[in-house]
């Protein structure tokens, strides 16, 4: 049998992290199987689904590497099919027309409510002989669960999971309206395209129950199930989509690039070994289900960044270049910077990947080369006297040179130390000041090298000449 997993989100909000690593385990298990990884958008929700998320899911599928030719299908293209299923339960006999108002049913939960008992729809026309059917009503459709017995679950993550049927109310499976519901739709859709394993989240658990008595009623082969238990906050509740560290737009924005994420995601509730850092094809390689844990994880945004200061260290230069170029187009694209600009800064991402946790970090540092006029604006720096004659002797020594390099540079360092009689602290600090408008930062070397002998001086200049 042929290896099919599907990712099926639903276009009603930003992609979850939750959902991107529902998304990645079942990309890898297909893959390290030999078989194949469809997406489907099941977008039957009209009011709730937005073209903007559709777009964003595939966008973020894409970004972290999930290939997938960008073919998917969209569940709302099969309704017919969907429709056509529904009427073949009802001739069958495993589904049945009901006519309960909106008001009965409510009534009834309000009697459950009370009762403190879960709601279960009393299944009043299932065997309608005494009742009339009344005028002018639009029944919805519901399947005949079964009543009695229990049914089992042979998990592949969390092992047997066993339910007695009477729990399974007989849900709806076609609304008044005639549009098939999420059970149904589902169904026939994975039926359809022949999806041999459903990995998803185990809040999908009651509705593997649902879903495997309709494969059962319509004679159809059963999908092996692997549920993932969920993400959790740091606070140990399950993780909301209001959660701001929720959606993987949040860690794009702030600079994280799509190999460390893919990576946390996989150890998200995955382990293999000791082994804390896998590229892609690693990934393929040793991915499997019986590793995957049984306990919910927990995110941690520290544990985030510390894999991503990994990448970021790992990547060659010119990669990570790159990588940093795409962000600006991205995330700041309203800023104007020079092509002689952009030159020095890739000439110094060597040393501006340092301490670096994001590529919004690589940003933050490298602003002084591209927007020193603003920062230093902004920045209030009023040198003292020695530190006025500390930057009146570098200046100095400075303008005799035509050009620099960095050996030239730390002679004319040691020198400015030496005849001022002070620690090199004394003299890093309002020099930094000066040149990047910060008391931290880079070697003074590598900051003169990236903004060039001439522009140093210009800003060195600005603060003794006040």
């Amino acid at each position: 049998m042929k290896i099919i997993t599907r990712f099926a989100p639903s276009p009603t909000g930003y992609l979850h992290i939750g959902g991107a690593r529902t998304a990645l385990f079942n990309y890898l298990f297909a893959k390290n199987q030999k078989g194949d990884f469809l997406i489907r958008i099941e977008d039957t929700d009209k009011i709730r689904s937005k073209e903007i998320y559709e777009k964003q899911i595939i966008h973020t599928l894409n970004w972290l590497g999930l290939d997938f030719n960008n073919k998917f299908i969209k569940q709302s293209d099969n309704i017919n099919l969907h429709i056509k299923i529904a009427n073949k339960l009802l001739e069958k006999g495993f589904a049945y027309k009901c006519y309960c108002s909106e008001e009965e049913i409510n009534e009834q939960k309000e009697i459950c409510k009370k009762k403190g008992i879960q709601y279960i729809y009393n299944r009043k026309w299932r065997e309608p002989k005494n009742l009339r059917i009344p005028d002018n009503v639009s029944p919805v459709i519901r399947f005949k669960s079964k009543i009695s017995g229990s049914t089992v679950i042979k998990d592949l993550v969390q092992g047997d999971r066993n339910i007695a049927n009477s729990t399974i109310e007989d849900f709806i499976i076609l609304r008044k309206d005639y549009s098939p519901t999420y059970q149904l739709s589902a169904t026939v859709d994975d039926h359809e395209m022949k999806i041999s394993h459903i990995i998803r989240g185990d809040d999908h658990m009651i509705n593997s129950f649902k879903q495997k008595q309709i494969y059962e009623a319509m004679g159809w082969e059963i999908p092996q199930f692997a549920h993932i238990p969920l993400i959790h906050s740091k606070d140990g509740k399950k993780l909301s989509k209001r959660d701001a560290s929720s959606t993987i737009d949040e860690y794009i924005k702030e600079g994280y690039l799509p190999d460390a994420i893919r990576n946390y995601l996989l150890r998200l509730g995955w382990s293999y070994k000791d082994k804390e850092i896998f590229n892609m094809e690693e990934s393929i390689k040793l991915f499997n289900l019986e590793n995957i844990g049984k306990s919910p994880s927990k995110l941690d945004i520290e544990r985030i960044k510390s894999i991503n200061i990994e990448y970021i260290k790992s990547f060659n230069d010119d990669n990570l270049f790159q990588q940093f170029q795409e962000y600006l187009k991205k995330f700041y694209s309203d800023i104007k910077i020079a092509p002689e600009i952009i030159l020095k800064i890739k000439q110094s991402i060597y040393f501006l990947k340092n301490n670096a946790s994001s590529l919004k970090n690589i940003y933050n540092n490298a602003e002084y080369i591209f927007n020193y006029n603003k920062m230093s604006k902004e920045f209030q720096f009023a040198p003292n006297d020695q530190q006025i004659k500390i930057i009146n002797t570098l200046v100095a020594k400075l303008v005799k040179n035509k050009s620099i390099n960095k050996d030239v540079l730390k002679k004319i360092i040691d020198e400015v130390i030496q005849e001022n009689k002070i620690k090199f602290k004394e003299f890093g600090q309002p020099v930094r000041m000066c040149l990047i408008c910060s008391s931290k930062g880079p070697s003074i070397t590598d900051i003169i090298g990236s903004i060039g002998l001439d522009e140093t001086i210009i800003r060195l200049k600005k603060y003794i000449n006040n």
